[in-house]
């Protein structure tokens, strides 16, 4: 199939777009590069331009005449979003609008959205499925639950058939090293601190020591990039064998809990350094633990995520940073 990859100069999005390619199908890269990297668009065309052009939208979808769109074009800095809202219904809900009418202009009936554990909020339960009550407490989360309500009312319209994939701490790079994750400024803690180990100057702090967590720091559940990508590389399948017009959504994560200071015990035993962080203040938005239940996606998208030891997920972002940093 020919797929249109919002946000595929990104991190994730290039990720999808080499797995992609390599599955057999056409690619075409729609990024305005505010974030994304011009190199890391290895795999197919790159089209740059911003998502709420929707003259040149059509120009694009006509050209290429598309069988799917997978949307990785988010804005996604939690603290961010709590100090500039607007920015982030901006680009995560009209933007997704002026994509979404696009697609209903021109009859392409395949969508797979980038959600987000933020969409549940301070969590109910120890493992959060898919019946978790959705109460976002930031606006990112609000952004992504808003389009989620969307794609269910764009099903029932307009035949546009979806599935939100809602991933918990994305982490790691391709075991080749010819992509990876480069943010500026970084957020995420994993490439915070291998920036800082490779010599950068760079301030990494834990946020918050007193949540109610055993080592008082806060618990993701990080998921390999790849694994990720092939989830998405499944609901495509799924979506082509469907043949319904449904919107779907599944929960990805290990089912792994590692709090910070977990982290970065791994990071110092497989980089052989020893770090030494700073303790500050909670920042606004952050739930203390967030840990998904991922049975449905296994069961129903006959997803099963391949690497999944923390160590092994920072061993991969370390090749990255130590040899292919674009």
């Amino acid at each position: 199939m020919r797929i249109l990859v919002a946000g595929g100069a990104g991190y994730i999005g290039a990720h999808m777009c080499k797995m992609l390619a390599e599955a057999g199908h056409e690619v075409v890269v729609l990024d305005n590069l505010s974030t994304g990297h011009r190199r890391a668009v290895q795999w197919g065309a790159l089209e740059e331009m911003a998502l709420a052009d929707a003259g040149r939208l059509d120009s694009i979808f006509r050209k290429y005449k598309f069988d799917g769109v997978m949307h990785f074009a988010a804005a996604s800095i939690v603290s961010e979003s709590v100090g500039d809202p607007l920015k982030y219904y901006a680009n995560n809900v009209s933007d997704v609008i002026s994509l979404l009418g696009a697609m209903q202009r021109h009859g392409v009936a395949r969508f797979i959205f980038s959600s987000t554990a933020a969409v549940f909020g301070e969590p109910l339960q120890d493992y959060i499925n898919e019946q978790h009550p959705r109460v976002p407490i930031n606006p990112y989360g609000a952004s992504k639950l808003m389009v989620e309500r969307m794609l269910v009312d764009c099903a029932a319209a307009y035949g546009i058939g979806s599935i939100a994939l809602r991933y918990f701490n994305a982490a790691g790079a391709d075991p080749s090293a010819c992509i990876g994750e480069s943010h500026q400024p970084e957020t995420h803690l994993i490439p915070k601190l291998l920036r800082m180990i490779a010599g950068e100057d760079i301030d990494v702090r834990i946020f918050g020591t007193d949540y109610p967590t055993p080592d008082g720091t806060c618990i993701r559940d990080y998921i390999h990039v790849n694994d990720l990508c092939s989830a998405h590389l499944l609901a495509l399948n799924r979506l082509e064998r469907r043949g319904t017009s449904a919107s779907e959504a599944f929960n990805l994560g290990n089912g792994l809990g590692y709090s910070v200071k977990e982290v970065i015990a791994a990071v110092a035993a497989v980089t052989g350094k020893k770090l030494e962080l700073v303790e500050d203040a909670r920042r606004p938005g952050d739930p203390a633990r967030l840990v998904a239940d991922g049975a449905m996606a296994r069961s129903v998208l006959g997803w099963a995520p391949t690497c999944v030891a923390i160590a092994d997920i920072i061993d991969t972002a370390w090749r990255w940073h130590r040899q292919s940093r674009y």
